[in-house]
């Protein structure tokens, strides 16, 4: 990702980012898909997922 993309973000990619322990939508950020008109499948395989 380009300093450009990366622009407005600023948890993305943080070493710093203090994570709060209740719900708090203001830590989701975004960024542009570059291919808009492309169709993705995501699939992840984790054996042992945290999400915080």
């Amino acid at each position: 990702m380009s300093d450009r993309e990366k622009e407005g973000l600023t948890k993305l990619g943080s070493q710093g980012t203090q994570y709060k322990t209740d719900y708090d939508p203001t830590l989701l950020e975004s960024f542009s898909n570059k291919h808009p008109d492309n169709d993705y499948f995501v699939k992840f395989n984790c054996l042992e997922f945290t999400s915080l």
